[in-house]
């Protein structure tokens, strides 16, 4: 016969092996020794020092990408700067081609002071004779000096003229500036004379305003005074039913129909008196309102105004120092620069 195995034999087979196996890994972990005596969760130690591996060797490849880019950057550096001294080495080495072709020692303007050759350039035909005994004596002092007081006078001449012309620029700059001081100071004067008219203007409307509130509350007492005078002129046999003084309870239709007319005509009145009171509100909002956006208005102009007076002061002033800085003499009266003695000895005579 075939042994047939029930679904619940085989459930119970596979919970008592389980069993078994959780006893067999129990007594694995009390009857070792290192285990007990250590007394903590070894698998939880592994994964801590797991971590903490993968942890160093990310930041080792870290610090390897970032010594790689260190790397690359310190040769891209190498690179540019060796760039860079190629550039400089070919500038110098056309500067100074530059000079071997187009500055010549000899094309100086005081190369014949320093020429080495001097002598042997002049010819004899030129060469001062100097008789006995007068070795050094210039024949033509007199003729220089005059030359060199005429020079010197010119020179002074020219720097007076200079002088001049710059006293004059400078009033003219001084005018230019008080002119531009009294324009500013014209309209702020304008500006002030625009605040005072906003201002009178608001007090007029504002005046206005009160006076008009003042003509309507009266007119509305003069009719509310009316109406009660009106009301209490009726005869006393006009009354509210069922008050009349009479031996007579009922009340009479005519009577009646005027009270009627008296509820209707007071309904309307305070009617009337509410939408009137609700318009006053709304035209004293307006003009209210009014007032303010045209008060804004004029305020906004006024600062506007004011930053551009500002704007134009800063302008002029700027200007103002530039050209002083610009027109600075940098000679003083007699000053005589190194080109006048340049021109001594600059031929044989």
């Amino acid at each position: 016969m075939l042994k047939t195995e029930l679904l619940s034999e085989r459930l119970a087979r596979a919970s008592l092996e389980k069993r078994r196996d959780i006893e067999t890994e129990r007594k694995e972990r009390i009857f070792n020794d290192k285990l007990r005596t250590i007394g903590v969760d070894k698998e939880a130690l592994d994964e801590q020092v797991r971590e903490k591996r993968e942890q160093v060797e990310a930041a080792k490849k870290e610090q390897n990408a970032y010594d790689a880019d260190m790397l690359r950057y310190g040769k891209v550096a190498c690179i540019v700067d060796s760039r860079q001294m190629k550039e400089k080495r070919a500038l110098e080495k056309a500067v100074v081609a530059y000079r071997q072709q187009y500055q010549h020692p000899e094309d100086r303007r005081e190369y014949d002071l320093n020429d080495p050759s001097r002598i042997k350039k002049v010819e004899q035909s030129d060469a001062q004779m100097m008789p006995p005994g007068l070795v050094g004596e210039d024949p033509e002092s007199k003729i220089r000096q005059q030359n060199q007081r005429e020079q010197l006078r010119e020179w002074l001449t020219q720097q007076q003229t200079e002088q001049a012309a710059e006293r004059h620029q400078q009033e003219l700059e001084e005018q230019h500036y008080d002119q531009s001081r009294v324009e500013m100071d014209n309209r702020a004067v304008q500006l002030q004379s625009l605040e005072i008219e906003r201002r009178k203007a608001a007090a007029i409307a504002t005046k206005d305003f009160n006076r008009s509130m003042a003509v309507e509350k009266r007119r509305q007492d003069k009719e509310i005074n009316g109406r009660q005078s009106q009301f209490q002129g009726t005869p006393s046999t006009v009354a509210v039913p069922g008050l009349s003084p009479s031996s007579d309870r009922r009340t009479a239709p005519e009577s009646l129909q005027q009270i009627i007319q008296i509820q209707k005509h007071q309904m309307e009145e305070k009617r009337r008196k509410e939408l009137e009171k609700k318009q006053e509100e709304e035209r004293h909002d307006r003009v209210r309102l009014n007032s303010a956006r045209a008060t804004l208005l004029i305020e906004r102009q006024q600062a506007r105004m004011n930053r551009q007076l500002r704007r134009d002061l800063d302008s002029a002033n700027a200007q103002l120092a530039e050209t002083h800085k610009q027109q600075k003499p940098d000679i003083k009266r007699g000053c005589i620069d190194d080109s006048f003695f340049s021109k001594f000895n600059t031929c044989s005579r």
